[in-house]
């Protein structure tokens, strides 16, 4: 049970979302500017930061906020009626916001134009099978590590993370917020605006259809 106050908890959702944005732009652009063209050395250069900030601040902002840093995420905890539905609207505003900001400041530091729209096409069945997928092992870590050993959630969910981005056709956003994000940087990272609805849709729908399965595979006798 969280007993932080509203303002405390939305502050740690966008600080949070917004380190997590700030890492994958940022280690995008580090990736690309080293890597001398090979891609997948850029994506694995992409890949491991983000798993491994998500074990960070899950461990540091979970205790505050859940740490969902997702509003998809948000989304599963008003269906199992942990938080309420303003609250969910209120994470998910923070989660938002945080996220674009995380964007822009990863923008700053690496000297290169602050405001951007992403020209990187994302889209296809195959992309959009992806995502649901991806969000549906998403929600199925979570939930399945609360349900047996909450204390493994911040690994966990690094771990998949890491690994989601290669198995997956989508490199794994799983996430409404960081794909907005990402549509505001036109970098290794970025997602074209148009392909963004679609993406937002796949990732409800896997996380709904995680829920539903965990709530079979977890239910108590």
């Amino acid at each position: 049970m969280i007993h932080s106050r509203l303002s405390q908890r939305l502050g740690a959702e966008g600080l949070g979302t917004g380190f997590l944005l700030a890492t994958v732009i940022g280690s995008g652009i580090m990736a690309e500017r080293l890597a001398g063209g090979n891609q997948a050395i850029a994506l694995l250069c992409n890949t491991l930061p983000t798993g491994a900030i998500l074990v960070v601040l899950i461990t540091i902002f979970g205790p505050v906020s859940g740490a969902h840093f997702n509003p998809a995420v948000s989304l599963v905890f008003v269906l199992r009626r942990e938080i309420s539905w303003a609250d969910f609207i209120a994470y998910t505003a923070a989660q938002i916001t945080g996220g674009i900001l995380g964007a822009l400041l990863a923008h700053a530091m690496f000297e290169v134009p602050i405001f951007q729209i992403s020209a990187t096409a994302r889209t296809g069945h195959g992309q959009w099978l992806a995502e649901m997928i991806a969000a549906f092992g998403l929600i199925l870590t979570i939930l399945g590590c609360l349900a047996r050993n909450a204390a493994a959630v911040p690994m966990a969910v690094g771990l998949y993370i890491t690994a989601a981005y290669w198995f997956t056709a989508s490199t794994s956003f799983a996430n409404p917020a960081v794909t907005i994000a990402r549509s505001f940087s036109n970098t290794f990272a970025g997602i074209a605006p148009t392909d963004v609805p679609a993406f937002i849709v796949a990732q409800i729908i896997g996380a709904i259809l995680g829920l539903l399965t965990a709530r079979r595979l977890w239910a108590e006798p």
